[in-house]
């Protein structure tokens, strides 16, 4: 047995929708006892930090229903079935923003909430940006600005509080340790 692993005793779905599905499972808990664990399962996604040749970061500024308001993010996107990480990446860069890249660098895959969801976001650098013309159009239900943003602009958005949204968050303090670290 894995340090702490609790074992599936029984799993029961509850929900499936069109992105996520919930089920609830019944574990055996490392003490021998058992407890419930509601699990969100999700297929993953993407999200891409696209610096222009002016060295800003593309942003979108999205609504987002959950929450009941719009966030500035980098541009992100779920894994659609069977898709590669780095060709959603692409997919989704010039869907939100109208860009392509001469390449596509993987920088690290993360959760984003492991106490109830398995969703792993993988985050890209888009390199040597180009302006797409006919760029494959935003999804139906898609409504977002363009941002462009400094890295000194984004590390102020950062610590006024005007990112909240994780993934963003996790993409400027990578570009400034980046910066830091090449200093």
């Amino acid at each position: 047995m894995k340090k702490f692993e609790e074992k599936t005793l029984s799993s029961e779905k509850i929900f499936t929708g069109r992105i996520i599905s919930l089920q609830v499972d019944e574990v055996e808990l490392p003490d021998g006892k058992t407890g419930k664990r509601e699990i969100v399962k999700h297929p993953g996604a993407v999200a891409i930090i696209a610096l222009t040749a002016e060295n800003k970061i593309i942003m979108v500024e999205q609504y987002r229903k959950a929450l009941e308001r719009s966030l500035i993010e980098i541009p992100a996107g779920k894994l659609e079935k069977g898709e590669e990480p780095i060709l959603s990446a692409e997919r989704e860069l010039e869907e939100e923003t109208g860009y392509e890249c001469e390449k596509m660098e993987h920088i690290i895959s993360f959760y984003t909430s492991p106490g109830f969801a398995d969703e792993l976001v993988h985050l890209y650098v888009a390199h040597n940006l180009k302006k797409k013309e006919n760029a494959a159009p935003l999804d139906e239900d898609e409504f977002v600005e363009l941002i462009e943003l400094t890295l000194e602009e984004a590390q102020s958005y950062l610590l006024e509080g005007k990112i909240q949204d994780a993934k963003t968050a996790y993409a400027v303090q990578y570009l400034l340790l980046k910066q830091a670290m090449n200093s």
